[in-house]
């Protein structure tokens, strides 16, 4: 089973829209997903929709591992900490950083794992990516907030000392994976510069225009993970 884990962008995606609904319960509470033969999709946020300090990791990961999956492809919003890494551009980080929040599945058991993201897996996406668009780059180092808001100026101001693009996600998610055996690989979206970065102010519009234009390129990239595990 493989397994795709988005977020809000991809709510209302042709891609999954034909898809069944199936409810899991975890012990971190039920978490719906949508099947089909042998891939599996989430929707992080849920429905309705939950703020990303309010996803609850624990399920959404418990109940992708209950199902099967073998390999866990995340779709994940970012800012980008670095001139040079323009909206537009695809992000498949190989390391992160959350400074403020740490997810585990161990909280009453004294086991500890090196968070390594998975090379391998990691490299594969890229090779998909490659195929439909030029802007995509691999390594680079994801810091989590913990959101809703965004991050202030001051802290954009330290966070791109540390790291190359920022969200409120991914750390949470590939720490609990990692915790599963479970490899995980994200592409991330750019879809802003951060607070900051550049002389012009960041507006929200900037951000929503940028996440649509994203998208496209985005689904065409699901859905040659979706043909080729299908063996089309």
């Amino acid at each position: 089973m493989f397994a795709l884990l988005g977020g809000t962008s991809l709510l209302g995606s042709p891609v999954f829209s034909q898809w069944p609904d199936k409810t899991i319960t975890t012990p971190f509470g039920a978490v719906t997903v949508k099947t089909a033969e042998e891939t599996v999709f989430l929707q992080r946020h849920g429905n309705p929709c939950l703020p990303p300090h309010r996803i609850p990791h624990r399920a959404n990961i418990w109940a992708l591992k209950e199902l099967g999956a073998t390999k866990i492809l995340a779709v994940n919003s970012v800012g980008s900490l670095k001139p040079s890494i323009k909206p537009g551009t695809l992000v498949i980080p190989d390391d992160f950083a959350s400074p403020w929040r740490t997810e585990t599945f161990f909280d009453d058991e004294m086991r500890f794992m090196v968070p390594v993201m998975d090379e391998e897996f990691a490299r594969e996406v890229y090779g998909v990516c490659r195929r439909h668009t030029k802007t995509v780059r691999v390594g680079g180092t994801y810091i989590q907030t913990i959101g809703p808001r965004l991050e202030t100026r001051a802290e954009i101001n330290m966070l791109k000392r540390f790291g190359d693009i920022v969200g409120m996600t991914l750390a949470s998610e590939a720490t609990l994976a990692i915790e599963s055996c479970l490899p995980y690989a994200s592409i991330c979206s750019v879809d802003n510069y951060c607070h900051g970065i550049m002389k012009v102010s960041l507006t929200m519009d900037e951000i929503y225009e940028n996440v649509a234009r994203n998208l496209k390129t985005v689904e065409d990239i699901l859905n040659a993970f979706i043909s080729r595990d299908r063996g089309a």
